[in-house]
């Protein structure tokens, strides 16, 4: 009778482990991710909002973290470099967002009713420059944009040697990266070619989803291949624009790495490449400013959620708005 007690214990304490295992495993499985994320993404982003309502030099510690209520927001509210990275942030982000969807749709469309190995061979060509280092890229183009013997001057040098495009064009070399006029288009160009092929890759694969029907009714029709663009491949590409234009937006207002390569890190002259991120680093490691650096880069924040509700309501439908 003793023996037979712990017999039937362990018996039932097995008969529960299955059931134990089966019901902790996918926590288990999860809480890798769910602690990395707590350590590397929550954490930070509780920390820059804190840190944004305080004052800190790292440097001396963190027993020199004293509170400052609203005063970093309202530095950066009137800090006039704050101003001027926001707006050449948001000229870049108009610029070469608005050029890569104008660019994007138009050969999307050209490469699905191209044949099948063309459009999977240039689909990919057009997709390698966003999985390509951003480091590699923009030292690529600074080589490019050299004053004195990138491939862009040289190429100027011999068209400007042609009877008829000389007139048009510069007789000496441009400093790219070296005038304000510039160096903004430069780093656009940039950023244009980077996106353009993943914008190319999501209209790409919109496009497939289409009915071949609607296209066949409509040349039965008689409605020719830019009626059927308008009234076909742009209604039905509109989820599929909302989806990319926001990403645009996002990625285009946290704009960094091109600007940094392509600048020294310090701007450029007369700040003209200085982006919102940028000056947001600056001011953090060059500034020794972290409280300010991270009030300005919530109200960053703050312009993106409102430019995302806009495109959102931009390319909402009637019957979702009301």
């Amino acid at each position: 009778m003793e023996r037979s007690m712990p017999a039937r214990a362990t018996a039932s304490l097995r008969g529960r482990l299955p059931a134990l295992s089966q019901r902790w495993t996918p926590y288990l499985l999860l809480s890798p991710f769910v602690l990395l994320f707590l350590v590397f993404g929550l954490f930070p982003l509780g920390f820059s909002l804190y840190l944004a309502f305080h004052s800190w030099q790292p440097a001396s510690g963190l027993g020199s973290m004293h509170f400052v209520g609203l005063r970093n927001f309202a530095f950066a509210l009137h800090d006039p470099w704050f101003w001027l990275s926001m707006r050449n942030t948001l000229w870049l982000a108009l610029v070469a967002g608005v050029a890569q969807h104008l660019v994007a749709i138009p050969l999307a469309v050209f490469l699905q009713g191209s044949s099948r190995r063309l459009r999977d061979w240039l689909t990919g060509a057009f997709f390698m420059p966003y999985i390509t280092s951003t480091v590699a890229i923009a030292i690529l183009f600074s080589s490019l944009f050299a004053l004195h013997h990138g491939l862009l001057n040289q190429l100027l040098g011999a068209l400007a040697r042609l009877p008829l495009l000389g007139a048009w064009l510069p007789g000496h070399a441009v400093d790219w990266l070296g005038r304000p006029g510039t160096l903004k288009p430069a780093i656009a160009a940039v950023v244009f070619w980077r996106y353009v092929g993943f914008n190319v890759v999501l209209y790409l694969a919109a496009l497939q989803t289409i009915p071949t029907d609607l296209y066949d009714a409509a040349a039965l029709d008689g409605a020719g291949a830019l009626r059927r663009f308008w009234h076909i491949t742009l209604p039905a590409l509109r989820p599929m624009m909302w989806f990319a234009v926001t990403l645009s937006v996002i990625g285009g207002l946290q704009l960094f790495d091109e600007a940094f390569i392509l600048t020294g890190g310090h701007g450029g002259p007369d700040q003209a490449g200085m982006t919102a991120a940028l000056y947001f680093y600056r001011e953090a490691f060059d500034f020794d400013d972290f409280g300010g650096a991270s009030a300005m880069s919530w109200i960053l924040f703050g312009f993106v959620a409102v430019l995302t509700w806009l495109t959102s309501r931009a390319f909402a439908t009637r019957e979702s708005r009301a």
